[in-house]
């Protein structure tokens, strides 16, 4: 399995655990480093994830409850938020990783850890989102939604 796609699937675990009882990303990502070693280069990728996904995560949850408003964000399965976030932050936040990259790689977690109905959903929420992305990283650079 390729680096970046180990570093995903350890971002979304340290998410999950993170989003389920709020413990701190940095040490639930040690944790799993501890538990399980992995090469240098797939625990730098999911650390930069993870940092930047907490750090951006309101301005994500926005995005997310706007492009998929009939799913509320705190009624939305915990592992399909944090695909979603995974994806966001790759092709819109961070810009580094292609979109359809992003897309596919998420569909690919979606179909993993998901329900069978995730695999679409996801597609459909970045696929959407993924048209609107000049628009967005505008939007986003000025006006900034407040970390809390």
């Amino acid at each position: 399995m390729k680096a970046r796609r180990r570093a995903r699937r350890l971002t979304l675990e340290v998410l999950y655990e993170y989003d389920i009882v709020a413990h701190a990303p940095g040490e639930v990502l040690q944790r799993h480093l501890n538990d399980e070693p992995v090469e240098r280069v797939v625990a730098e990728f999911a650390g930069q994830l993870l940092f930047g996904i907490v750090e951006m995560q309101a301005q994500m949850d926005m995005l997310i409850s706007r492009y998929a408003p009939e799913w509320p964000l705190e009624q939305m399965a915990v592992i399909d938020r944090n695909i979603l976030r995974i994806a966001i932050y790759e092709f819109l936040m961070d810009g580094t990783t292609p979109t359809k990259v992003a897309i596919n790689e998420a569909v690919e977690l979606a179909k993993m850890y998901g329900s069978d109905s995730a695999p679409r959903f996801i597609n459909g929420v970045l696929g959407t989102l993924a048209e609107q992305t000049d628009t967005l990283r505008q939007e986003l650079l000025l006006d900034p939604i407040p970390v809390l």
